[in-house]
């Protein structure tokens, strides 16, 4: 048994190989990485209103 070393760190095992990481790494070399993904708003959500209008903004509405 080795003897604890304080105040150092562990050393981080190797992760195993995997033929995908290798094959991604290669075609992002020679490719380059893909462009980032961007989302279809949600219609449902952007057309409903976040708050209920206070009464004061009820109230300033039918003065205007």
């Amino acid at each position: 048994m080795r003897p604890r070393r304080p105040g150092l760190a562990k050393r981080k095992k190797p992760k195993p190989f995997r033929a995908v990481d290798a094959v991604k790494a290669a075609a992002r070399e020679k490719i380059g990485s893909p462009p980032p993904t961007r989302r279809e708003p949600d219609l449902k959500k952007e057309s409903r209103q976040k708050h209920k209008p206070t009464l004061g903004k009820l109230l300033g509405d039918e003065q205007v």
